[in-house]
């Protein structure tokens, strides 16, 4: 089952001085359910802003974007709210956790957001937590966690909603080695266990390597690539 399709997307900013400047000009890409998908590619090649579009954070300049078998582009931007609520899951380099909370009521948020009553999505959240390894530190807060587990329960607050699609951006780029490669070693399990389409942006050769298929983004377009060939 295709989760997540783009069809010629491009996104061209207007710079300061009235000129254009086009990061992404004709991206198509298709990632099945199960599929983890690593993009790669220079600094400032565009990888965040096709993370942008792909996850309705971002509205293209041109193009297409279907998450489900559901078109994007033309829906309001509550309707695109929701639909980020419901259908996609957000992993960044930086955690985002709202400090004055707990490990499990970081991850209950979203739950509550879409409407769930509080015993059910406590019950979610817990079970999520322990999926990532972190059983034992629901009650924490983040100043009280690792930065491995910092980002292990931004992972759990991803996949709560049970979303169709995983988006990650750098999301070891903050991590000291033995917690990046914990850390790529769950996304490798999870994409496998719970069949969820995940595309990844990343400069970590580790990390790209556990992918499915390793794409390089240059000069606004996708290509597959060898990982060992582009990434230092």
């Amino acid at each position: 089952m295709m989760v997540l399709e783009a069809v010629d997307l491009a996104k061209v900013f207007t710079g300061g001085d009235g000129g254009t400047i086009t990061v992404l000009d004709g991206v198509n890409l298709q990632v099945a359910r199960g599929d983890m998908v690593a993009v790669v590619g220079a600094s400032g090649a565009g990888k965040s802003t096709l993370l942008h579009l792909l996850g309705a954070l971002d509205r293209p300049t041109r193009g297409s974007v279907r998450i489900a078998g559901e078109a994007i582009e033309h829906r309001s931007d509550d309707d695109l709210s929701v639909l980020r609520n419901r259908m996609i899951g957000f992993v960044f380099q930086f955690h985002h956790l709202l400090r004055e909370f707990t490990a499990l009521e970081n991850v209950v948020m979203p739950l509550l957001i879409a409407g769930w009553e509080r015993q059910r999505a406590e019950k979610r959240a817990a079970e999520m937590l322990a999926r990532v390894g972190l059983n034992g530190r629901t009650s924490h807060r983040p100043a009280a966690l690792s930065g491995g587990e910092q980002q292990r329960t931004a992972v759990a607050r991803a996949l709560a909603m049970d979303p169709a699609v995983v988006l990650a951006d750098e999301p070891s780029g903050n991590l000291d080695h033995a917690n990046s490669e914990r850390l790529h070693d769950l996304f490798a399990e999870l994409s496998r266990d719970l069949e969820i389409a995940m595309v990844i942006a990343t400069h970590n050769r580790s990390l790209a390597a556990r992918a499915d298929r390793t794409l390089l983004l240059e000069d606004g377009r996708l290509t597959d690539t060898d990982v060992r060939e582009v990434v230092p």
